[in-house]
């Protein structure tokens, strides 16, 4: 059985180190198998996404679903395929994990990323999350 665990969770993502977005949510932390997920929705102008963040050894996965559709994989020093998707069309991203870190209530990834074959710069995704108490 898995047991999920209330948790508040601060997204922090940094952009060439100059751009930083900021996101405070409350959603679900779980194990399955050795695999580390994090589940949570954030409300956008364009309606609900529906994130989940998965941590293994050396790899991670960000999924979103709903009014913005994504598929981040990440390995650590290789190139993966991934997709955005968008109302006016489907764009291709390539990520090169540098770092991926994961431990008691920080998952760490820092990455360059490419959309549609133009690179976007090194992204610094920074989560922390610790259980919430009610």
């Amino acid at each position: 059985m898995i047991t999920e665990i209330p948790v508040k969770i601060n997204v922090k993502t940094t952009i060439d180190d100059q751009e930083t977005f900021e996101l405070v949510v409350f959603g679900r932390a779980y194990h399955k198998g050795d695999a580390f997920f994090l589940r949570y929705e954030e409300v956008l102008e364009e309606g609900t996404v529906r994130t989940i963040v998965k941590v293994a050894t050396e790899e991670a996965l960000i999924l979103r679903a709903g009014a913005v559709k994504m598929r981040l994989p990440f390995r650590l020093h290789k190139k993966l395929r991934g997709s955005y998707e968008m109302p006016f069309g489907t764009f291709e991203t390539l990520t090169l994990a540098r770092r991926i870190e994961h431990k008691e209530g920080l998952i760490d990834i820092v990455y360059d990323f490419t959309m549609q074959g133009t690179p976007s710069g090194t992204y610094h995704l920074e989560i922390t999350f610790q259980e919430d108490i009610k």
